[in-house]
C-alpha cells in the first residue's frame, strides 16, 4: 500500500498490523465520531480506534504481551496521531 498524506488512518493501521503480525483476521474501526468533543478529539475525525486482530503471533502470549505487539507496530502513530486504541488480540482458534 502506498501511504500518502490523505490515506485514512484506519487503512494505515491495518497495513502496519498486516506487515507486523500477518493476521488471519483483522478489523480496524474508526470510533472517533463517538468521541467528538471529548478529550483527545483534535477535530480530524481520526483519533479513536478499535482493532480486532487474530494472528498466530499471539499463540502462547498473555493479553498484555499481545497488546504490546500491537502497540509496537503502531508506536509512532500512538505517540502522534492516535489518542485511544481498543485492542482485541487473539490467536487462531480462540474466541
Amino acid at each position: 500500500m502506498t501511504i500518502t498524506a490523505t490515506t485514512p488512518l484506519d487503512q494505515i493501521i491495518a497495513d502496519r498490523l498486516r506487515t507486523a503480525l500477518s493476521p488471519t483476521r483483522l478489523s480496524v474501526s474508526n470510533d472517533s465520531a463517538q468521541h467528538r468533543g471529548h478529550l483527545g478529539d483534535d477535530g480530524t475525525g481520526e483519533t479513536h480506534f478499535s482493532v480486532d486482530v487474530e494472528s498466530p503471533a499471539f499463540a502462547g502470549l498473555s493479553r498484555v504481551a499481545r497488546q504490546r505487539l500491537v502497540n509496537q507496530a503502531l508506536a509512532d502513530l500512538l505517540a502522534s496521531r492516535i489518542h485511544a486504541l481498543a485492542i482485541r488480540a487473539r490467536a487462531p482458534g480462540e474466541r
